[in-house]
Order: structure tokens, then C-alpha cells, then sequence
């Protein structure tokens, strides 16, 4: 009971905060800049929508491939199929309810593969792991490679912070000793409490990273985990092409929204609020205006959550009908192999 009362408020409040940044970016807009927002996002080439979509389709269909590979490590080897309608409908389930997507494609799998969803739950913790260490290597490689376009606008909010921290001298080091007492305490907490959930959880994570190293086919996994990040780099980038005000925008620029809008999808329940704005900040470092790049930022959203919401609905509503034809015909290929 605490612990679903715990979600709920997580999702509350995650929630409250994606609405609350929708509210305040509309809100600070001008009429005129309204107006400039829907004529940007009316400026979208459609036929760009078209590649979008597919290269959106291609990075989950990937991530079932992948999840596949996963599985074969603890002795399931579910159809491609079944694998990408759960992947969906793992992801819909999570614009509703955050982090329930997880449970929801491991008991969907289990059920139609007829197999133990236990045995799949590390996994997920190892899938999720592994993301947030490639997309911490991404965002590594993203700023090195884009550090002169970032220096200047650095160095002009690092002046505005150290003005901050002489003014604020002693807050900060109280601080700074608050979170070192956090971390200390977080550590022996742990260390005396290594059977308990958070312990276990914490051993389920690192058995999950070293089953990937360990695991037969790892550079399949390791190129398709490529091909994935690959997607998601390309939907930006064509995303960025539909648009006249940011068409002259590189690859690079693409990986720096590609990372930023990560952190958005994280923090936010489907990245709601958080995403365009976040992103329209990183434009920003390439001289976008504000209201071109926030209305990228929402049409590279809208996409993004429509296909999930899309091939969701669609995932829901044939698996049921494909198990059945494929139950019936393993009955059919049974009784023909029994008969002399």
C-alpha cells in the first residue's frame, strides 16, 4: 500500500512539473510569438513526417531485437513478434503510468510466450542500465565534439555563477557538506542493508551489466544497441531538415538535441513540458530563436509520443489475434505430425 501510494506521488508530482513547464512557456509568450509558433510549426515540410516516422518505428523494433538477445540468457527465446508487441505496449503503459511499462511488456511476453515473467525482470534492470551508460558516453562525446559551439555560452552563465556563489558563499557550503553527509549515510545504509529490496535491486543491476559482457552474442546486442541510439540520432536530424528555420542545422547539432531531450524523457512522465523546452535551449546555441525552436521541440514531441501512442493502440489490438492463428496452426502441425 506505501509503496503504490509512493508511485502515485511520484507520478503526481512528475507530472505536475511537465504541466506546470507547458503553463509557463505558453504563458511567456507574447500574443505575437503565439502567433509566430503556430506559423512555425505550420511551416513543417509533411513529407519529412513520412522518414520520421519509420526511423521512430526502426528504433523500437530494434530494442525488441535486442531485448530478445537479453532473454536468451536466461533460456527464453520468444518471436520477434510477440517481443515488438510487448516493447509497445510497454512504452504506452508508461505515458500513463511511469515505469508500470517495464511490468507491463514482461506480463504481456510472459503470458503469450507462456513463459516465467520473474525470469525477465533482470533483464529490464539490465536494459535500463546499459541505456543510461551509452547515453552518458553519448553526451560525453556530444560535448566534446561541440565544445566550441558551447565555451562561449559556458563561459557567459559561469560569470553569472560565480557572482551567484560569492553571494551565496555560505548557503553553498552548507550544501556541499549536506550532500557529502548524504552520500556517506547513503553508503552505510547500504552496506548494512545489502539484503534488503534497494540491496538486492542494486546485485540485479550488476549481475544484469555483467550478463551483457559475459553474454554469447554481446556484439549482436552491442550493434544493435547501436542501430537504437543511431534511430533516435536520425529522427532528430530529419526532424530538424522539415523545418526552414533549422534545416541548415548539422549532425552534430542533432546529437546535442538527441541528448538534452533524453534527459527531458526521463525526468518528466513522456517527457511532457520538459522536452521542448529543454531542447529549445540547445537551439538556442545555435542561434535559433526561441519560438522556432520551441516549436521545434513540440513537433519533434507530438511525433515522438504519437507513433509510442500509435503502434501502442495498434500492438493491443492484434497480439491477441496473432497468438490465436498461431496456436492454431501449432495445433494443426501437431495433429499432422501425430497422424501416420
Amino acid at each position: 500500500m506505501k509503496k503504490t501510494l509512493l508511485t502515485i506521488l511520484q507520478y503526481v508530482v512528475f507530472l505536475g512539473l511537465g504541466i506546470w513547464i507547458v503553463y509557463h512557456m505558453l504563458h511567456q509568450l507574447k500574443p505575437q510569438e503565439k502567433d509566430e509558433l503556430v506559423a512555425a510549426i505550420k511551416s513543417i515540410h509533411p513529407l519529412y513526417l513520412i522518414p520520421i516516422c519509420f526511423v521512430g518505428f526502426l528504433s523500437h523494433f530494434f530494442r525488441a531485437l535486442r531485448w530478445r538477445y537479453l532473454l536468451e540468457t536466461v533460456e527464453m527465446k520468444p518471436t520477434v513478434v510477440n517481443t515488438t508487441f510487448a516493447v509497445m505496449i510497454g512504452y504506452i503503459t508508461n505515458l500513463a503510468l511511469p515505469r508500470a511499462g517495464e511490468v507491463a511488456k514482461c506480463t504481456v511476453l510472459a503470458k503469450y510466450e507462456k513463459m516465467p515473467a520473474h525470469k525477465m525482470i533482470g533483464t529490464i534492470v539490465a536494459e535500463r542500465a546499459f541505456d543510461i551508460f551509452c547515453l552518458l558516453i553519448i553526451a560525453l562525446a556530444a560535448f566534446v565534439l561541440q565544445f566550441s559551439v558551447i565555451d562561449e555560452y559556458v563561459g557567459a552563465r559561469m560569470q553569472k555563477l560565480e557572482a551567484s556563489i560569492k553571494a551565496h558563499e555560505n548557503l553553498l557550503i552548507a550544501g556541499i557538506v549536506a550532500l557529502a553527509l548524504f552520500i556517506v549515510g547513503s553508503i552505510i545504509i547500504y552496506r548494512k542493508n545489502k539484503e534488503t529490496k534497494f540491496g538486492r535491486f542494486m546485485k540485479e543491476m550488476n549481475r544484469g551489466i555483467l550478463s551483457i559482457l559475459h553474454m554469447k552474442k554481446r556484439w549482436q546486442f552491442i550493434g544493435y544497441t547501436v542501430l537504437i541510439w543511431l534511430m533516435y540520432l536520425l529522427q532528430i536530424y530529419i526532424g530538424l531538415k522539415s523545418l526552414p528555420a533549422t534545416h541548415h542545422l548539422t549532425l552534430l547539432a542533432a546529437l546535442m538535441v538527441l541528448v538534452y531531450g533524453s534527459v527531458g524523457m526521463i525526468v518528466t512522465p513522456g517527457g511532457i513540458g520538459l522536452y521542448p523546452f529543454l531542447v529549445k535551449q540547445m537551439l538556442g546555441l545555435y542561434l535559433i530563436n526561441e519560438v522556432p525552436g520551441q516549436a521545434f521541440g513540440w513537433i519533434a514531441w507530438v511525433v515522438q509520443t504519437g507513433l509510442i501512442i500509435v503502434l501502442g493502440v495498434i500492438s493491443l489490438l492484434f497480439i491477441h489475434s496473432y497468438n490465436r492463428r498461431r496456436d492454431e496452426q501449432a495445433g494443426v502441425d501437431t495433429a499432422q505430425n501425430i497422424l501416420p
